[in-house]
């Protein structure tokens, strides 16, 4: 594997000689990234200090107990009551938010622990956040590791310097959950400097967790709130004695396995006092990755991008601790070879793009991921659906760690078991568990509704395209029992197709359609009498991305499929007939671009000859759903999936199919990207007379010839190139 590092030491500009028109090569693309996009409306990013896909995801939190509050913070609100370790990045649910702590000064009426923020003096970048609390005279500071926080507080007054410790915050749904979300506590102080403990939690998933907390300065207990009914952790007041414009420090680790394991973390990682080394070493981790790109564009391109990169590499979050362990299933502790397990897996979104990108632009970290998959088989008897600090929490449907597996393997990716992972995938796609009645779905072809109540239609297809992937597995390994048993199963979605009124609908287990049918009600996942999930017919009958062809002679071919998919972006909403689901948002007609069933559609035109509308569609995205700005977003971001689909889009391509390595032609939206590759390669995207006019692309290139069709394939990526495009301001 090629050395990534880059001397940051270079105080010049590098060059890359790709092209008679040279790019240049930053020493610094971290200055590009905004971690303040996404914080506002409903697009759930995280703002604070990070590293690469670490177990610390440490800052501020400005609210609680709704949607609105599932990374903890929102941009627009004027308060802020207290800074925690670990959060979630761009998701539609809560948890974690563990270890709250609000330094302040003065004394606080009636328990109301917050503080107004300057937002003048509120800054972000990988590895850090800062931030002025003016009601108390204090500035905040925090950087991170991978398993450990580090917060800096300068008291401006100096004095008796205070501090709340909150162990009993957390993420939660409502303002009632906050008080039973602890199950167990304990709690030690074995110095006046240390502070450790243990908590068990139950939000989105049942867990436990370990901290281990050390202070520059010794603490005194200055109190211990009182609690409210039902709570079990403690609210601490400290104080600290400090002089004027003297810093507090603070170093927080957590665990899933033991205090000595978050005692390690501290010793290994953070073992000193030296914030600013902290701050510099986890920036150049979070450059050394960004660097692996460069683009050519404008400031404010760059932003987007490198912020995109930014989410994307947030997580998947390795939860071990350095000695490998953590602790997973029926509370287990297991130990990871390689040092490395991956949770925080949302795998109905990510398995779009996200994973696809990772196989690009993160190489070494797949092996570890699709082995963090087999554990996880092992553990529970079928592969991940979607996990939080090593535990599944059954969100969403469909068994998309299958598309991930069989994606790596057909990559050549082989540094787990073949026929482990094959085996796994098999048993994952035959065996029931919950949300996969696989008995039902064979004996009737699909999910009927009145058997499976809530979200049948979407359950259908998308463990139809899980089907194709098991069979592409399956014929790869010469199982041709099962590739033929799989392949006929990846065929289902046609049970659902309506060709009267030419929608995927719901069915009964006597056949009879879904009637009363409107095509445009929303469902929310879990909705009883709901036939999709997070969406309506209109968004979810093109979800056969394993079967394009297919799914056009369904409709009736060509012209017909061109004039349905025209539909689907000139059909306004109609509030009154479709309700609303919170998720369902940046719409163009009835394609929901902030929510990921709609990701591959725009490109299906390329299928029907015509690419122009493809092309024009994803100029629309860029310009009106992805803007620097702190309501930038038009969606959650997902953990990256929004990202990922920012940064495919932008070299000028898609997995249509993420399974397999077949990319789709879009339209490039940057004059060039250069993807530094392993073994010294690179793969150069460049689009000629690019402009905001110009937005259909007239010519292709790959390696100087003429590309043959709306194609290209991962072999011709990582083999490195030139992939050229014309633009032009006229389609056809």
């Amino acid at each position: 594997m090629r050395n990534y590092i880059v001397g940051l030491l270079l105080l010049g500009i590098l060059y890359s000689c790709t092209s008679d028109k040279e790019i240049e090569v930053e020493t610094d693309y971290a200055r590009y990234v905004n971690p303040f996009i996404g914080n506002a409306d409903n697009g759930h990013t995280f703002p604070g200090a990070c590293a690469p896909f670490g177990m610390i995801q440490a800052g501020p939190e400005s609210g609680n107990g709704s949607w609105r509050y599932c990374s903890g913070f929102n941009y627009d609100d004027d308060e802020i009551f207290g800074f925690a370790q670990n959060h979630l990045n761009g998701t539609g649910c809560p948890d974690l938010g563990d270890v709250l702590i609000l330094p302040f000064s003065g004394t606080i009426s009636d328990n109301n622990y917050k503080s107004r923020i300057d937002k003048s003096k509120q800054t972000a970048s990988p590895g850090y956040y800062a931030v002025t609390l003016p009601d108390f005279g204090i500035n905040v500071e925090i950087t991170a590791t991978e398993r450990t926080a580090f917060h800096k507080y300068t008291y401006q007054n100096g004095g008796e310097a205070n501090l709340l410790l909150d162990l009993q915050s957390g993420l939660v749904t409502s303002s009632q959950a906050i008080h039973d979300r602890v199950l167990l506590a304990e709690m030690q102080m074995p110095d006046d400097r240390t502070i450790t403990g243990h908590n068990e939690t139950n939000v989105w998933v049942r867990r436990h967790f370990y901290y281990a907390i050390n202070f520059d300065k010794p603490y005194k207990v200055k109190e211990i709130l009182p609690a409210y009914k039902g709570e079990k952790a403690k609210r601490l007041l400290l104080s600290f004695d400090l002089q004027e414009n003297e810093a507090l420090q603070v170093k927080i680790a957590i665990s899933s396995v033991s205090v000595d394991g978050a005692m390690a973390s501290l010793q290994k990682e953070n073992p000193d006092w030296d914030f600013e080394k902290i701050r510099r070493t986890t920036h150049d981790k979070w450059n050394q990755l960004l660097q692996r790109v460069h683009v050519k564009g404008t400031d404010e391109q760059k932003t987007n991008f490198y912020t995109s990169l930014y989410h994307l590499f947030i997580q998947p979050n390795n939860i071990t601790d350095t000695d490998g362990k953590y602790r997973g299933v029926n509370d287990s502790v297991f130990i990871s070879p390689s040092g490395e397990y991956y949770s925080t897996l949302s795998l109905w979104d990510t398995y779009r793009a996200a994973h696809p990108l990772y196989t690009i632009l993160t190489p070494e970290k797949v092996n570890s991921m699709v082995n963090s998959m087999l554990a996880h088989y092992k553990a529970y008897g079928y592969l991940p659906i979607w996990t939080l600090w090593g535990k599944e929490n059954y969100c969403m449907i469909g068994n998309h760690a299958i598309p991930v597996i069989v994606d790596a393997y057909l990559k050549g990716f082989d540094g787990f078991d073949k026929r482990e992972a094959y085996q796994a995938i098999k048993e994952s796609s035959t065996v029931s568990h919950r949300n996969s009645d696989w008995e039902v779905y064979d004996k009737y072809g699909y999910y009927p509704f009145d058997m499976v109540t809530a979200e049948s239609v979407s359950k259908t297809l998308e463990s139809a395209y899980d089907d194709y992937c098991v069979a592409r597995m399956a014929e790869k390994l010469d199982e041709k029992g099962d590739y033929e048993y799989f392949i006929r199963r990846s065929e289902y979605y046609k049970n659902l197709f309506d060709p009267v009124t030419r929608f995927m609908r719901g069915k009964d287990s006597r056949g009879n359609w879904r009637t009363p049918f409107n095509p445009m009600r929303l469902f929310h996942a879990g909705e009883v009498g709901g036939d999709f999930t997070e969406g309506n017919s209109w968004q979810y009958t093109w979800h056969v991305q394993q079967d394009v062809e297919g799914l056009i002679a369904l409709m009736g071919g060509k012209d017909v499929f061109v004039n349905k998919l025209d539909s689907l972006f000139m059909t306004e909403p109609e509030p009154d007939k479709m309700g609303k689901v919170l998720d369902v948002t940046g719409l163009i007609g009835q394609y929901a671009h902030g929510n990921e069933p709609s990701h591959h559609v725009i490109y299906l035109y390329n299928y029907v000859n015509c690419p122009w509308r493809t092309q024009e569609l994803i100029r629309e995205v860029f310009d009106r759903f992805y803007q620097a700005r702190p309501d930038g977003l038009c969606g959650n971001d997902d953990c990256g999936q929004m990202s990922a689909w920012y940064v495919f889009s932008s070299m000028g391509f898609y997995p249509v199919n993420p399974c397999g390595g077949e990319y789709v032609i879009g339209a490039p939206q940057l004059e060039e990207i250069i993807v530094d590759l392993p073994d010294q390669k690179q793969f150069v995207v460049r689009a000629i007379n690019l402009s905001k006019a110009n937005k259909y692309v007239k010519a292709v290139t790959l390696n100087g010839k003429p590309l043959g069709d709306f194609r290209i394939y991962h072999s011709d990526i990582t083999k490195g190139g030139i992939l050229e495009f014309v633009m032009t301001d006229k389609h056809g």
